[in-house]
């Protein structure tokens, strides 16, 4: 898993150096900084108004002494999506919209639980619970 994250820490920055160096290229380096800047402005915007409105269904749901899951799930592809459309990049943005667009993320959280569910089920992911 380190190996696989050193990997993606440097493979994601020459690729996105790479898109941005054609993209200025082929539309001029202003209107790609502006381009930059403005997913980066929609990303953090979109961003803020999914996780008021997660936070608010999360609320909604312990005050009903009901457990957050889906909410909590959700706050992380938020999370995840709004970091990603924050970091200059193309490439970045095609990942982090997904995970901030309601019916895609859907799909991505769908995924993400049947991958969590083939790991328990193989044993590879586990609840430890400290004893006192």
């Amino acid at each position: 898993m380190l190996r696989l994250i050193i990997l993606l820490l440097i493979i994601v920055p020459a690729l996105e150096i790479w898109g941005l160096v054609t993209v200025g290229n082929l539309i001029g380096a202003w209107p790609t900084v502006l381009l930059v800047i403005a997913t980066g402005i929609a990303g953090g915007t979109l961003a803020r108004r999914e996780g008021v409105s997660t936070l608010r269904l999360a609320q909604l749901q312990l005050s009903r002494g009901e457990l957050p899951g889906e909410a909590m799930l959700d706050g992380v592809c938020i999370l995840g999506g709004g970091l990603l459309l924050l970091t200059p990049g193309f490439f970045t943005d095609i990942v982090g919209i997904p995970l901030l667009l309601p019916y895609t993320r859907g799909i991505v959280k769908w995924w993400v639980k049947r991958q969590l569910t083939r790991m328990i089920g193989e044993g590879r992911v586990f609840w430890h619970v400290r004893r006192r």
